[in-house]
């Protein structure tokens, strides 16, 4: 298996902790320079296709939402050579017409967290990717279409409020985001689509609702219980639409999704922190190459200053360096 081959990166949410229908699998534990992600990435093929399976809470489901390393989660699946990312997420319904058990394919988020990290930039180096259109088109029309092809009823487009959890809201709260239009809500899916466009993934979720959380009149409140429930008859659903779509996307990719970074990263490179600048190698090489630093043409091309920063003719920056990753025995296991 090579390194180089672009992979389908799928991160599974509550519920779905392994991907059947691999073959070749290894676990590969990845070391990042955000920290530990969730668990060991599941490795391996679905037919022609090279996969990347992580389960987001761990194996048993050990990490709340709130704990969640996002950035270390994104990052190894880059650094494994994933080039689209397909989230599988629990939700609950804020519309009547979404019902339990239905699928949607949201296609806009509402980020409401209050304590989680965002960016992988700072530091000494600052980059703005846009947000406008969070989803990758090309991959939520591929992800919507082979939700089609089930028996499930598919909601394409919508709004997915991500809140911090891990509690769920009071009715308060969940009368006050139905009234701001949202469709589903959830814990998980925000910071993860900011985190997969700065690292030029393509992203889009495939959001499985199992409740109408507190707001409805004539149901009852979301509870684990209840959750689980219908988590257990959503996720056969999820990985029929997997086995689906998998084997439909294919390079070249033809979105913007690849070259968000073209002209995002505003900072003259000759003030780039070394340490900074060695940390973002995997996200920053393509535009700012090793041994030597340009600017990418685009609006935000830095110009020219009387006081710019002076190079350093004592040292450059250091190579950027990929985290290390070793092969873990174990098999996938719930």
């Amino acid at each position: 298996m090579k390194a180089a081959e672009a992979a389908i990166g799928v991160i599974g949410g509550s519920g779905l902790y392994e991907l059947e229908g691999l073959s070749d699998v290894r676990w590969q534990k990845v070391q990042t320079p955000f920290g530990a992600p969730s668990d060991a990435y599941c490795v391996g093929r679905f037919g022609d296709r090279r996969v990347i399976f992580l389960p987001r809470h761990g194996r048993g489901h050990r990490v709340t939402p709130s704990e969640l390393n996002f950035r270390a989660n994104i990052w190894g699946l880059k650094f494994l050579g994933a080039q689209w990312v397909i989230s599988i997420s629990a939700v609950g319904s804020m519309k009547e017409a979404i019902r339990p058990l239905d699928l949607v394919v949201p296609d806009q988020f509402f980020d409401a967290t209050r304590r989680r990290v965002s960016s992988f930039f700072g530091d000494g180096i600052v980059a703005h990717v846009g947000m406008a259109e969070p989803v990758c088109p090309d991959l939520a029309a591929a992800l919507g279409k082979a939700a089609q092809e089930t028996s499930a009823t598919v909601h394409r487009g919508g709004t997915y409020i991500c809140i911090e959890g891990p509690q769920f809201s009071t009715r308060a709260e969940s009368r006050i985001y139905r009234s701001w239009g949202v469709d589903v809500i959830g814990m998980t899916n925000m910071p993860e689509a900011k985190l997969a466009r700065e690292a030029e993934l393509c992203y889009a979720t495939l959001a499985l609702a199992t409740d109408y959380d507190v707001w409805h009149e004539t149901h009852a409140a979301v509870s684990v219980e209840a959750v689980v429930q219908n988590l257990l008859r959503n996720v056969a659903t999820a990985k029929d639409v997997l086995r689906r779509v998998i084997p439909v996307i294919a390079a070249p990719r033809t979105c913007e999704c690849s070259s968000l970074l073209k002209n995002a990263v505003i900072t003259n490179p000759n003030a780039f922190p070394p340490a900074t600048r060695k940390k973002l190698g995997l996200l920053l090489d393509p535009y700012f190459p090793r041994g030597g630093t340009r600017v990418p043409r685009g609006r935000n091309r830095v110009p020219r200053q009387r006081n710019r920063i002076p190079r350093e003719r004592s040292r450059r920056a250091p190579a950027a360096g990929h985290p290390r990753s070793k092969p873990d025995s174990r098999t996938p296991l719930q």
